[in-house]
């Protein structure tokens, strides 16, 4: 193969490698987009298939065809609504619990993320740094000294002069015991952080001029320009809140204190599990989720673009 350059007479030979990128140039959209198709199936496939199997009638869940929901039924969803008297009760919990989590916890990690980004105060950058390693920390580590200062306390039966000192919230089979870890993440206040460090000072400075303080710039004028990031944070929060499943089991004792992930495992059985019913269950878990992820897919992926991006 030759190259020809209008006005030229002679043509260059192309080598090997040019014609490797020549054809790679080529090929290169269609290889991609084959990777992407593929992999979009197998993230789709758990949920077809908990759909799929979720409108099945028990008693012919593994008959064929696997594929198609043959023969269709709704009583799965009837039988997880009326079963169990309480699962409405565990919807109301699940939505408590996440919504007072995701509302505090994108107060307070923006609050902190502003100060970390903006004011200056002795061992900042210590502090911070100190945060971000317990990013690194897996949450199985803390699990107990979580249980044990929401729950017991560290040292019990602590007295000075005759006075009993709780050294412990006392919050075991409360929602609030499942609530109060959650409401400040080291991720949080990172991620507000770094946007906040793009926002000019000038901003801050012109509003200071004008009279406004610091609560009063942040609350009338950082806020609002930081909706996109806020409600990625948020997303992300009622997400992770939601699905949650080992805090809840460790903090909660009672079937009606149960949040919606903890009350599904009511449908399974001690030597079976009718899967048909767990997975219906389990729509109703997974539907808000998708819901506001569709709601607010683009202010999601704006959001996480836009973190960590600083002007120069």
């Amino acid at each position: 193969m030759a190259v020809t350059v209008p006005g030229q007479a002679a043509a260059r030979p192309l080598s090997f490698s040019d014609r490797v990128v020549f054809v790679w140039d080529r090929v290169n959209k269609y290889v991609f987009y084959t990777i992407l198709i593929l992999w979009a199936l197998i993230a789709i496939a758990p949920l077809y298939f908990t759909l799929v199997f979720s409108l099945k009638p028990v008693a012919n869940a593994y008959d064929p065809p696997l594929f198609f929901p043959l023969p269709f039924t709704l009583d799965n969803y009837r039988e997880v609504v009326s079963s169990f008297d309480l699962f409405p009760r565990w919807v109301l919990n699940s939505v408590i619990v996440s919504g007072v989590v995701t509302v505090l916890r994108v107060l307070l990690c923006a609050m902190g993320g502003y100060a970390f980004a903006r004011m200056a105060f002795p061992g900042k950058n210590a502090l911070f740094v100190a945060m971000l390693i317990t990013m690194m920390i897996p949450g199985q580590v803390t699990l107990i000294p979580n249980f044990l200062v929401i729950g017991p306390g560290i040292v019990r039966d602590l007295e000075i002069g005759g006075v009993k000192i709780p050294t412990g919230f006392g919050l075991l089979d409360n929602l609030g015991g499942v609530i109060l870890p959650g409401i400040v993440t080291a991720f949080g206040v990172f991620m507000m952080t770094q946007f906040y460090k793009s926002i000019p000072k000038e901003m801050e400075e012109a509003a200071m001029i004008d009279g406004l303080g610091r609560f009063g710039i942040f609350f009338r004028i950082i806020l609002p320009i930081s909706r996109t990031q806020l409600l990625t944070l948020a997303l992300l929060t009622f997400q992770g809140v939601w699905n949650e499943f080992l805090w809840p089991l460790v903090i909660l004792r009672t079937p009606a204190n149960f949040t919606l992930p903890l009350g599904l495992q009511w449908f399974k059985g001690e030597y079976y599990t009718l899967y048909s019913i767990v997975l219906a269950g389990s729509l109703f878990n997974t539907l808000p989720i998708l819901i506001l992820f569709f709601m607010f897919q683009r202010y999601f992926v704006q959001g996480i673009a836009t973190t960590g991006m600083k002007d120069v």
